[in-house]
């Protein structure tokens, strides 16, 4: 393979990416942290490599019969441009699931020498309608990643990395979905450097190269997570499979928080944005060095395969990136409805920044709190546990429980037949602690808050929603009581939406 790879005609289309130097994780990590840029590639994806080394081989005949590929997204990018490079018709399978940044990619990409077919739910399905479609039209299948050519094209990414890091190298971390990426790299890394370690990192709900290597043979998956949508593979290549049994020297899994955490990472080292599969080296690369203190001078390498996000993703990234570097716990608090239980929650928290708070009265007896709380470690999460037993209330620890971070975060509130004389007001309180303290010692000891909304947007000022059980009669009060609090509000009782969602 590594001689292969050395006569691979990539450069036709594809540019040698940049290893760059990574040196806020490089500190936070203790070790030399280098990122292989494989996003800024013209379809912002290593895929085009091995697609084009594939199809430029073609005989006249296979080129005027077209070809056929299957993929859920990337690789079919890198089939599109090669088709219209080289003037190749194509018939381009995808999955019904793949982002449409990279439908409308492959169509922009290929021009008038492509045809989008979207068929299944993951590649594999994907991969099913495209030999269907090959029988039928006589087309040349072009493998995203069980071929020896493909296997070539991404390995000249490996061959490229240790051009450009000559000196200590210890690990190499490279993202896994059919096995394309990682066997070429290896291969070339073992044959010129074998004493380098070479990585694979997978999501831990798309982990077939992991459970085939661990079980001897390839095995195949019943589903597939959807989140790294480029490495959602059911079963991994023959070829690459037995080239990762000779060269892969250990597998990593991650999960959606972690993925998630990278990609912030990634963004603040280089202002990109990767995509979630783009991120799972970098995912592994630190759950490895934060278990090897021993690396030494050696740089550890991730490999940044993608960025073909779809913008809509964002909103998930963000909620889920502080949780992926433990930089967020989350807590169902349970403390009695009686004056002054606020307070001592809010005691219990110390100096912790809130990140979510979600509250509606609902029980006479007791308040079920969703709060989100900043914190740097698991000791600190172990911490506020302790914190909260000791005032009394009751605890979940839902910082690991995916049902509650996905859905429930969302539900918490709803009508409540306690609720009277409920005023409802959004403010802006600056994002500061002590914000809410502040609010809670200047409002009347005699009120109630019967509804609490918060979610750290990352801003200057965080907005909230806020009910309070207010007498008719002390209404002025209440007025100059958020009057000169000095924080931005507006009343919002008689607000339509409030009114038939939250209140009786």
């Amino acid at each position: 393979m590594p001689a292969r790879a050395q006569t691979a005609r990539v450069y036709e289309v594809a540019r040698e990416s940049a290893l760059e130097s990574a040196p806020l994780l490089s500190a936070r990590l203790g070790a030399k942290v280098l990122l292989k840029r494989e996003d800024q590639q013209p379809v912002f994806s290593f895929k085009l490599r091995g697609a084009y080394n594939r199809m430029v081989q073609l005989d006249p005949a296979q080129r005027e019969r077209g070809v056929i590929a299957a993929s859920a997204g990337n690789h079919a990018q890198g089939v599109a441009l090669a088709a219209a490079k080289l003037r190749i018709p194509a018939v381009i399978v995808m999955p019904v699931t793949a982002p449409q940044v990279k439908v409308d990619a492959v169509r922009r990409f290929g021009s008038e020498f492509v045809e989008v077919v979207l068929a299944g739910d993951s590649y594999s399905d994907a991969q099913a309608a495209a030999a269907r479609l090959q029988v039928e039209r006589g087309s040349t299948f072009v493998h995203p990643f069980d071929d020896p050519d493909v296997i070539a094209g991404q390995a000249t990414v490996g061959l490229e990395l240790l051009r450009q890091c000559p000196g200590p190298l210890h690990a190499v971390f490279v993202p896994v979905g059919g096995g394309g990426l990682l066997s070429g790299i290896a291969a070339c890394i073992k044959a010129e450097r074998p004493e380098v370690e070479v990585i694979g990192v997978q999501a831990s709900d798309s982990d077939a190269m992991a459970q085939s290597l661990e079980q001897g043979s390839r095995v195949l998956l019943s589903d597939v997570g959807l989140f790294a949508d480029g490495t959602a593979v059911k079963q991994v290549g023959a070829l690459t499979f037995a080239l990762c049994q000779r060269h892969v020297d250990a597998m990593l899994r991650v999960d959606t928080d972690a993925i998630c955490a990278a990609i912030r990472d990634i963004y603040q080292e280089t202002r990109s944005v990767p995509e979630p599969a783009g991120a799972l080296a970098l995912a592994g690369l630190k759950q490895y060095a934060a278990t090897h203190q021993d690396v030494g001078d050696g740089a550890l390498v991730a490999v940044i395969s993608g960025a073909n996000m779809n913008f809509d993703r964002l909103r998930f990234v963000a909620e889920r990136a502080d949780v992926g570097e433990q930089r967020e716990a989350v807590f169902a608090v349970s403390i009695p409805e009686e004056r002054g239980s606020f307070r001592r929650f809010c005691a219990a928290l110390g100096q912790h920044g809130i990140t979510e708070f979600n509250y509606r009265i609902g029980d006479a007896e007791q308040a079920h709190l969703f709060v989100g709380v900043q914190t740097t470690n698991r000791g600190e999460r172990e911490a506020l546990v302790a914190a909260f037993h000791a005032q009394g209330f009751a605890v979940l620890d839902l910082t690991d429980d995916e049902l509650a971070k996905l859905h429930l975060r969302h539900m918490v509130g709803g009508r409540s037949p306690l609720a009277r004389d409920e005023r409802l007001y959004a403010f802006e309180f600056p994002e500061r602690p002590g914000a809410l303290a502040r609010f809670l010692d200047h409002m009347n000891p005699d009120w109630n808050i019967s509804l609490f909304h918060y979610r750290n947007q990352g801003a200057d000022y965080g907005r909230i929603l806020v009910g309070i059980q207010v007498p008719p009669h002390e209404a002025p009060e209440l007025q100059r009581f958020v009057d000169t609090l000095g924080y931005p509000h507006q009343d919002e009782s008689a607000n339509p939406a409030y009114r038939l969602l939250l209140r009786t």
